[in-house]
């Protein structure tokens, strides 16, 4: 059992005392001090003792003791080196947790989480949100599930519809490669200090498959970069300025059966799959383009 709760806000205030913290706004650095919601983050993460979970930024330790307390083999990577002997302190009744110095956009997950299936769960710093959700999804590694929390507009983006204004690259990436859930959401006061935003929790939950067959992945996903990179344009004009002929736009449009006048916000996976198809399809029968298309 637990010796102390991480998330009640006098032991926050004299762990912060007793170290002389000072939070690193530049490394998003804001700590829960509301039990309920660190529990719930927990109970979101689904997980059964002994099961591998990664923590990123584990802070001061609050969201990590509660993984702990589940029985799962925690490893929590820390950048910040001043955060290490806080941790050795905050975490010492824990022999399921091990905190790994690094960045987790430098260190090697796969030896962290020896090679096995794991999930992840984690309060992510918002200034680097979603490169860090993109590294794990496109890394192709053995996870089962990722929760997290976020700023509640980019949880909106990876859980929105086509057609809606915050719909973008990042929701196509996050449902190609999940299942995505907004859970709940955490108020800017159930943090210290408290952030300008509110928080929401999402869950990802790994497909095994896409959803969208398509032979390159790479090519989807320019396409889906080309619809996105600005909005303001139609479909058609907006892949022509991503340096595709318009000769070749014609063709692929024409072949997947998308009306190019549409703009990109409205298109689903399906459709974004169906031209990325035809795309291929033209350059296989050897369409005139340029090397920018290849």
């Amino acid at each position: 059992m637990k010796e102390v709760d991480l998330a009640n806000p006098e032991v926050v205030r004299y762990i912060v005392r007793r170290f002389g913290l000072h939070m690193n706004k530049k490394l998003g650095q804001n700590f829960l001090i509301r039990h309920e919601a660190v529990a719930a983050i927990a109970e979101a993460a689904a997980l059964t003792p002994g099961e591998q979970v990664l923590e990123i930024g584990p802070g001061i330790g609050t969201l990590t003791q509660a993984l702990a307390e589940t029985g799962a083999a925690v490893r929590a990577v820390e950048v910040d080196a001043g955060l290490l002997p806080i941790l050795a302190k905050t975490l010492a009744h824990y022999d399921n947790v091990q905190v790994i110095h690094g960045d987790i956009m430098r260190v090697s997950i796969p030896d962290i989480m020896e090679h096995k299936p794991f999930t992840v769960c984690a309060n992510l710093p918002y200034y680097i949100t979603t490169p860090i959700i993109m590294q794990l999804l496109e890394q192709r590694l053995p996870i089962r599930r990722l929760v997290f929390m976020v700023q509640k507009e980019v949880a909106q983006r990876m859980v929105a519809a086509p057609g809606s204004k915050v719909y973008g690259a990042l929701s196509v990436a996050v449902q190609y490669y999940t299942q995505a859930e907004l859970l709940f959401e955490i108020p800017p006061q159930a943090f210290m200090p408290a952030p300008e935003v509110t928080s929401a929790v999402v869950a990802l939950q790994v497909r095994t498959e896409p959803p969208v067959k398509v032979q390159e992945e790479a090519r989807f996903f320019k396409v889906v970069k080309a619809a996105f990179a600005q909005r303001r344009k139609v479909f058609r004009n907006a892949l022509q300025g991503a340096g595709i002929s318009k000769e070749t736009v014609t063709r692929m449009l024409r072949e997947a059966q998308i009306d190019g006048e549409r703009r990109g916000e409205t298109l689903d996976l399906q459709e974004f799959a169906a031209v990325a198809e035809a795309w291929t399809k033209t350059l296989q029968e050897g369409a005139a383009f340029s090397e920018k298309e290849k």
